[in-house]
């Protein structure tokens, strides 16, 4: 992609505006969390405090809008404290350039950093580091330092308290989260009645399981409708498509796949009314005709083989989600001592060691979030040092902005650029505007300040444009309590604001982070944690009677994590100006379909695996031995851009196909799981053809 098409496709995903449901609840609560202490300073009678602790709570606030499954108090606690200590040491260190230049740098560094740990921690970051260059250039003495963090943990304080006071939709994230999860099993059935072999995004899956981690305590007090779902939407998901495979499953045509088409309607209706009384809190309302279809025909069409222990399984499943969730709304249950030990959310002192971990497996000089650190900490420095040497006053705008609007990728880095100067513009001319036709007082900025935040908080998910014109209109208001003229606030903001995003903009494209370059690290993990999963599923059929289903499940959640880490490294590549080195977008598209193929394949071979009492297949056992040793030449293959030669596990294959009878589901399995490896090879194969054969066969079934 070149640099004007990359830029412009940037500029405009900065610019669009979605259309979210919004929250006019939350925003309200948070709204009045800053209210409460800017009324609070202002009663004592001093305006400074009260913009020093309005950031506080205005920053708390933001942390507990993002998207964590973690208890919003522990996230406006945690803010707050993170901000009180960031501004303590910004004041005590705001008298000498030098040694604040130096702090900012390391102190942004660190926020940098915290992207290693989650989203949620590098906002966290980025807040300490905006709040730390705004309340620094308010004048006050060491002791007024302690007194102004001390209130800037107070606003935090006061968020999680109303939070706690006024809870909105309690249990509302884990809800949401179970009920997107069963909504995406529902279309996934729907669309298996047009494609047998239709795609399924596992994220739903995923962030579902994230919700269901819980601490111990709120494991006694969780709705019984967030207990078992979950569990069955992952079992559901094999079943339905080894029901609709036209191999597994019923025929292509006939009266069988009108049966199996009849099952896939009655399925999506069902959990369709299951994700809509989790997501409601409701008890679960099924129409007549979805109980019939489920119902075993005395008569008509019946399904043989497979595909009527697929239904069987199927309308089990379905019962067992309908009874779990038409529960009274607010009953509870005690919890057993295996629901104890399963998905525990660990608590904040076991967190510190896996914080640490992170930080030291990204501290290397490939890591894009190191990268990432290093640019947004230099470029603090330098914006700070050049919005001060500049005739304006207030240049702490200029780092403010390239902090808030740096990411460790290309494409966020540049479209919230674009934004945070749009936004800033619409912002400062709407505030600046009613600032000049009214010349309100203190109090009157205030309350339009407390409004400005109102509405940040409703529309913060529309887009970053939206929430920087709030957040430039807040800032002026807020400024406004301290006695600045918005004349010279509005002149300034707009040109630092304008310095401080083109410096991110630079530092991104003279020191880089490409994803680009990655691809084949990221497939090479996916074929891997791909290859492990398949190897746990065929050690079952070579050995039933060593059952491991933890480790199968392990497996699973290990390659459900390597697509969406390749998944997004791949969205994050097509976005950059940057020319394939080694991995054409075609070859990575079509290198993506077919390891989900080969996830795919595995999958539905999970769904009939033998009983504990059955035979050991000789024929797997000698497949998963060749299987292993093959993957890690594959691996190694990809990433060093050879060759990748399938061709002895082939044979295997093709013996073990000799001394069978050819019908086994494991033995089908294998040969579709080669075609996918050869589809993978041919995508990679810098030789002619290679494109057709993986377009050719990235669409078999089994």
């Amino acid at each position: 992609m070149t640099w004007s098409r990359a830029l412009k496709q940037t500029a405009r995903s900065g610019l669009t505006i979605e259309r979210i449901k919004l929250t006019p609840l939350i925003a309200i609560r948070g709204s009045v969390g800053v209210a409460i202490v800017i009324a609070l300073c202002l009663w004592l009678g001093d305006p400074i405090l009260a913009v020093s602790s309005a950031f506080g709570a205005f920053s708390s606030g933001i942390v507990t809008f993002q998207r964590s499954m973690r208890p919003r108090p522990v996230l406006a606690l945690a803010a707050a404290g993170a901000l009180a200590v960031s501004t303590f040491f910004g004041y005590l260190a705001a008298d000498h350039v030098l040694a604040f230049v130096l702090l900012l740098a390391g102190w942004t560094l660190l926020a940098g950093m915290a992207w290693a740990i989650g989203p949620v921690a590098g906002l966290t970051g980025t807040q300490t580091v905006a709040v730390m260059l705004i309340t620094v250039t308010l004048p006050t003495s060491t002791l007024g330092a302690l007194q102004h963090a001390a209130l800037i943990a107070f606003g935090g304080l006061v968020q999680a308290l109303l939070i706690v006071v006024f809870p909105v939709r309690p249990w509302g994230v884990q809800r949401d989260a179970l009920a997107d999860a069963l909504a995406a099993e529902a279309d996934y059935a729907r669309r298996l009645r047009h494609d047998p072999v239709a795609p399924f995004d596992p994220a739903p899956l995923m962030d579902a399981r994230l919700a269901s981690a819980v601490t111990p305590r709120q494991a006694r007090r969780r709705p019984v409708q967030l207990h078992g779902p979950r569990g069955l939407a992952e079992q559901l998901r094999p079943v339905l498509a080894s029901l609709a495979d036209p191999v597994v499953g019923a025929p292509v045509h006939g009266p069988q796949r009108d049966r199996v088409l009849d099952l896939l309607h009655a399925a999506a209706t069902v959990l369709d009314a299951v994700a809509h009384a989790v997501r409601h809190a409701k008890p679960v309302r099924l129409p007549p005709e979805a109980m019939a279809t489920l119902e075993v025909p005395e008569s008509g069409p019946m399904l043989t083989g497979a595909a009527r222990r697929s239904a069987y399984r199927l309308i089990s499943l379905l019962a067992d989600a309908v009874e779990l969730t038409d529960e009274p709304v607010q009953a509870t249950r005690p919890t057993t001592e295996a629901e104890r030990g399963h998905l525990l959310r660990p608590s904040v002192p076991r967190l510190v060691p896996a914080a640490l971990r992170a930080l030291h497996r990204e501290t290397r000089w490939s890591s894009h979030i190191f990268r990432h650190a290093l640019r947004v900490g230099a470029v603090a420095a330098a914006g700070y040092l050049l919005g001060t040497a500049l005739p304006f006053g207030h240049g702490y705008w200029a780092p403010l902005t390239s902090v808030m609007v740096m990411r460790p990728d290309f494409a966020q880095t540049y479209s919230r650029g674009v934004a945070r100067f749009s936004g800033t513009l619409a912002g400062v001319a709407v505030a600046g505007g009613l600032m000049a036709l009214t010349h309100p007082g203190i109090h009157v900025s205030a309350g339009l300040a407390v409004v400005s935040v109102a509405f940040m908080y409703l529309l913060m998910r529309t887009g970053f444009a939206v929430t920087s014109a709030c957040v430039a209109a807040y800032v002026i208001f807020l400024l406004g309590i301290a006695g600045e003229g918005w004349e010279q606030t509005v002149q300034e903001r707009i040109v630092l604001t304008l310095i401080g995003g083109l410096l991110a903009m630079l530092s991104y494209a003279l020191f880089p982070a490409w994803e680009t370059p990655r691809l084949r690290d990221r497939l090479a993990e996916w074929l891997e944690a791909n290859g492990r999963y398949a190897l746990a599923v065929y050690g079952l059929y070579a050995r039933p009677a060593e059952r491991r289903p933890r480790q199968v499940r392990e497996s699973l959640l290990d390659a459900r994590a390597a697509r969406a880490a390749w998944e997004e490294t791949e969205a994050r590549a097509e976005k950059e100006p940057v020319r394939h080195r080694g991995l054409s977008r075609t070859a990575a598209t079509t290198a993506g379909s077919a390891l989900a193929t080969m996830g795919r394949v595995t999958m539905i071979l999970e769904a009939h695996l033998p009983a504990k009492d059955a035979e050991p297949s000789p024929g797997a056992d000698a497949f998963a031995a060749a299987l292993r040793p093959a993957l890690e030449r594959a691996a190694h293959a990809v990433r060093e851009r050879e060759e990748l030669d399938w061709s002895a596990l082939r044979a295997v294959w093709e013996e073990w196909d000799a001394g069978s009878d050819g019908q086994g589901v494991a033995l089908r399995a294998a040969d579709l799981l080669l075609d996918a490896l050869d589809d993978l090879a041919g995508a990679l194969s810098r030789g002619p053809g290679g494109r057709n054969r993986a377009a050719r066969g990235s669409r078999r079934s089994i």
